[in-house]
């Protein structure tokens, strides 16, 4: 997780995305691509308007630099280096097109921008590039946790499948250390009674074959995540036993893991992802990388 774009507007959020991105733990350098995207007026107008739109555009073009100092600051010190794109266009467009063209690892963006949208609703640029990013997305909801001296709590949810053993994998990448709060989380619907006879055949229910895949896990982080947590909850909607967890337990950050998908389908977000991005109130990791042995 080397190689970042993190977009910014100016706004709280995007800030707060700054920051919380930067209280993250990493061993490695960081190359970051800063990104901004003004988007320009189109109308069809007298010159004399025409010449005040483009003022304005070049005050926010300003706007942009002022606020990339500001995240300079942020990361003063740190082992990151930076380097700052400014774009017109459709922001959220703008912003996978800066991320496939950097081949990022990361893409790291506010859930609200100027507009103010409830968390309920998912705001329309992170909503975008939670959606098509050809990368892991990493949308940043503001907890409690940067005005605190607490460790950061952290929750994979997790299960024996390709998408979580990758987001398994890519989140074993971060020195989280002692201080950190981890846990693992695998969540079971009671339908899944109904399909687990080739489990029980092999001499294992569902929830003990849940309980070895967590213990597996766990031992993965071992080195990264010494302290962490193993859980079986059981519930009607995965979705749903997921973001109880987090409202429970005030987790700060959840990550979930997505199947990479094709040009043609990988704005088709799975209904579990999609569903803990609308409704938990802490901040989404939502890995789309591919898992080691794939081609």
């Amino acid at each position: 997780m080397n190689n970042v774009v993190l977009a910014i507007d100016g706004s709280e959020p995007s800030l707060e995305a700054a920051q919380f991105f930067a209280h993250l733990p990493h061993n490695d350098s960081l190359f970051m691509t800063v990104a901004t995207v003004v988007q320009r007026p189109y109308i069809h107008s007298s010159y004399a308007v025409g010449e005040l739109l483009e003022k304005a555009f070049e005050r926010d073009q300003e706007f942009a630099k002022e606020k990339f100092q500001e995240v300079e600051e942020i990361f003063d010190g740190a082992n990151v280096t930076l380097d700052h794109v400014a774009k017109d266009g459709p922001v959220g467009e703008t912003i996978v097109e800066i991320a496939e063209k950097r081949k990022a690892d990361l893409v790291v963006v506010g859930a609200k921008g100027h507009s103010g949208i409830a968390r309920l609703l998912l705001g329309s640029v992170s909503d975008h590039v939670a959606t098509h990013a050809p990368c892991s997305t990493l949308i940043v909801r503001p907890t409690e946790l940067l005005n605190h001296a607490r460790p950061i709590r952290v929750c994979l949810a997790f299960e024996v499948c390709q998408s979580a053993i990758a987001a398994l994998e890519e989140i074993s990448q971060i020195p989280w250390k002692t201080g950190t709060e981890f846990h693992l989380l695998t969540v079971q619907t009671f339908l899944s009674d109904f399909i687990g006879e080739r489990i029980a055949d092999e001499g294992l229910d569902l929830t003990e074959h849940a309980e070895e895949g967590l213990k597996e896990a766990k031992e993965r982080l071992r080195e990264v995540a010494p302290n962490a947590q193993t859980h079986v909850l059981r519930t009607d909607h995965i979705g749903e036993g997921i973001v109880s967890f987090v409202e429970d337990n005030g987790i700060d950050l959840l990550v979930i893991g997505e199947t990479p998908r094709s040009a043609v389908n990988r704005f088709l977000l799975g209904s579990t992802s999609r569903y803990v991005l609308r409704h938990a109130p802490c901040s989404i990791w939502v890995t789309r990388n591919k898992t080691p042995d794939a081609s």
